[in-house]
């Protein structure tokens, strides 16, 4: 149940060991804040651009957890903004921004079909901004994400509002974005670019389109709609993670694409796991695999990005 992959980027290319944390945004979502820090709430600074219009509706959220004894995680600020130079055409998106072990580098995080409000993708999101990144989460359905309340039937109907131009277009402006806010600024020579299913498919395309302009590297997990034809045009290096038993991420197609973009891309394969595994575990055992392929992913972005950045 994903979406087809649309072109991306038609403007121009260049332009520009813990359990999973939940953390809830106090936005105009009415989303529930979690362990905030007393009752002394600061407004956050941010760089702002002439290209950019920004609703801040969140401030400084403090988690506590046990355990964490190689992230410093006290403090992440979780911003709503709202991006675009004309108000009827802004992008609501999440920032997730650490307080205390800020590396300086900017992700961008495109979410599965449930889109950017949905708890499992802000959970993972705040997770990656503990660990020193700048997370950006988009808004890809303009208000409109698949629910899994909604019968079945209706997702070819739901598919068919969706208009694939404007989803480009808005991927296209949060890149632009994070390139204004840290590569502009000489924060970040490079950014990163992660993905989950429908998101994960739109990794590929976003790095065919980049060419390795302004993104460093990317993580696909399980990506739905893999245009291979597009992984030559790849410039920087992908890791793909999915399982073997995903009916929607077939793993020879991961391995062909590995092998076309080359550039020490690399597969990760879990044996047994299905669709999702690594941002929604459901068993104890998901939960281990999620783990480690979150590690990996660390590792990976760490190795690839922040060492070069």
């Amino acid at each position: 149940m994903e979406l087809a992959a649309a072109p991306l980027f038609a403007s121009s290319a260049s332009v520009f060991n813990s359990p999973v944390r939940r953390l809830y945004l106090f936005s105009r979502s009415s989303a529930p804040l979690l362990r905030k820090s007393g009752t002394n709430f600061q407004r956050p600074s941010f760089t702002r651009n002439h290209n950019a219009v920004f609703k801040v509706s969140c401030s400084l959220v403090e988690v506590e957890e046990d355990g964490l004894d190689d992230e410093t995680c006290e403090l992440v600020n979780g911003v709503e903004l709202s991006i675009g130079e004309e108000a009827d055409e802004a992008i609501q998106a999440y920032l997730f921004k650490p307080v205390k072990n800020n590396n300086g580098t900017g992700l961008l995080l495109l979410s599965d079909i449930l889109g950017f409000q949905d708890s499992a993708t802000r959970d993972f999101a705040y997770r990656v901004a503990c660990n020193g990144y700048n997370v950006l989460v988009p808004d890809l359905f303009r208000g409109d994400p698949w629910s899994k309340e909604r019968p079945k039937a209706m997702f070819e109907e739901w598919i068919a509002k969706q208009d694939f131009e404007r989803i480009s277009k808005d991927i296209y402006t949060s890149t632009k974005w994070m390139v204004d806010e840290f590569m502009a600024a000489g924060i970040s020579k490079k950014l990163g670019i992660v993905g989950f299913c429908f998101g994960g498919g739109r990794v590929i395309d976003v790095l065919a389109q980049d060419q390795g302009g302004c993104f460093g590297i990317g993580v696909s997990f399980y990506g739905t709609r893999i245009d291979q034809s597009l992984a030559s045009n790849v410039n920087v290096p992908v890791l793909f993670v999915s399982g073997d038993n995903d009916p929607l991420c077939a793993v020879n197609v991961l391995k062909d694409v590995e092998k076309s973009i080359g550039r020490g891309s690399k597969v990760l394969i879990f044996k047994g796991r299905g669709h999702g595994f690594a941002h929604r575990p459901s068993s104890p055992e998901e939960d281990e695999d999620a783990e480690q392929a979150f590690t990996e992913m660390r590792n990976w972005l760490h190795d690839g990005l922040v060492m070069n950045n």
